[in-house]
């Protein structure tokens, strides 16, 4: 039982693709607070979830620990 409270509250999805992702994460979804963005810039700060990250790990193409960033 590692999860925050925070973590517990969050709806955990897994999106088909980056577009229905960013319609709700506009920046993507990071795997921690501490990742850096390993592609090209980026408009909006990804949101942090470890949780959601893993639900979408497959649209992380770059393998940054950002999904979908933007």
């Amino acid at each position: 039982m590692g999860s925050s409270v925070a973590e517990a509250k969050e709806k955990v999805v897994t999106y088909k693709n980056c577009t229905e992702l960013n319609k709700v994460y506009k920046g993507g979804v990071a795997r921690s607070s501490s990742v850096k963005n390993k592609g090209g810039k980026t408009k909006y700060k990804p949101h942090v979830s470890k949780a959601i990250y893993e639900a979408n790990k497959k649209s992380d193409r770059d393998k940054d620990g950002i999904a979908c960033e933007k």
